[in-house]
């Protein structure tokens, strides 16, 4: 278009020579360029998104059906098994080492973790992902304080029936114990049950004679237990059952060899592909690499079997 608007001005002028005028914006003895070199306006740049390890994972878990069913299936499941946990005296979800005291004649209760077991922060994960931004405590309290984390699918009625059985529902989770607040509003908000402050078990609880080994959580199971027989535990991380001494595949591997059994009956586990333990393996558990250096050892870790 700018091309065709110069050459008919050109033509204009050498019909017309006294009638020409200069154009608006160039001096009065300015030349106009040739029509050739006259070149159209660039378009503007696109806006480049650099890749994400995250996005389908994050995509998978807020838009797929998939995801949705297989929540609501292992929730119906356990939802079945409750009964026949009740009515077995011996019945326990914690393992032995994390059993400090009988079992016999204490409260029921079932123990969850909270994020991507119970509520959703997939929103949090995908405002990351639009950002090109890493998980920070800063961010992620923001998150927690917005109150905004929709419950999982299934896992309401699933507490609602356990309370109605007169289990208490436990939430020992890795968010600060300074959150506790935000998030047993965001719990309640979400309509499930909380029967008061002290179910909420945080990162920085304190538990008399048993030291806390970073975020593994064996000190608050072992806290739950002397309160309560444990009927079931819920988490998306093998550290959410049992203390993981060494995260390492082989490490990973033994534990799920040894309480094989356990799933589907007295643990369940919610799929969770955005982030967790599993990746910290990959790298040697080492956050301080850079994120580029992080991202080519879980690429060698991939099997591209021939």
């Amino acid at each position: 278009m700018q091309i065709r608007a110069l050459s008919l001005t050109a033509l204009a002028c050498a019909l017309a020579l006294s009638a020409c005028k200069p154009q608006p914006g160039r001096p009065a003895d300015a030349a106009a360029p040739p029509a050739a070199e006259a070149k159209p306006a660039a378009a503007p740049a696109a806006a480049k998104t650099g890749a994400d390890d995250n996005l389908n994972a994050v995509l998978w878990m807020q838009r797929s059906v998939e995801y949705r069913a297989s929540t609501e299936t292992i929730y119906r499941a356990a939802a079945d098994k409750l009964d026949l946990a009740l009515k077995q005296p011996n019945w326990d979800a914690l393992v032995p080492e994390e059993r400090g005291n009988s079992a016999k004649g204490l409260k029921p209760a079932v123990v969850m973790d909270v994020d991507e077991t119970v509520l959703d922060n997939s929103p949090y994960q995908a405002r990351l992902v639009r950002d090109g931004k890493e998980y920070d405590e800063v961010t992620w309290d923001a998150w927690v304080a917005e109150k905004k984390a929709k419950p999982l699918p299934g896992v309401v009625d699933f507490a609602k029936a356990a309370q109605a059985k007169g289990i208490t529902v436990l939430y020992l989770s890795n968010r600060a114990v300074h959150l506790k607040d935000a998030t047993l509003a965001n719990l309640r908000s979400a309509g499930l049950p909380v029967a008061d402050d002290s179910v909420f078990l945080g990162l920085g609880t304190v538990v008399e004679g048993c030291e806390q080994n970073g975020s593994e959580k064996n000190c608050r199971r072992l806290l739950a237990g002397k309160q309560y027989r444990v009927l079931m535990q819920f988490g998306d991380q093998i550290g959410d059952f049992v203390q993981v001494v060494a995260n390492t595949p082989e490490g990973r591997d033994a534990l799920l060899s040894q309480y094989h059994d356990w799933f589907g009956e007295r643990w369940w586990m919610l799929p969770n592909p955005s982030y967790g333990s599993w990746e910290a393996m990959t790298f040697n558990n080492d956050y301080s690499q850079p994120r580029e250096a992080r991202r080519q050892a879980k690429r060698a870790a991939l099997d591209v079997a021939p």
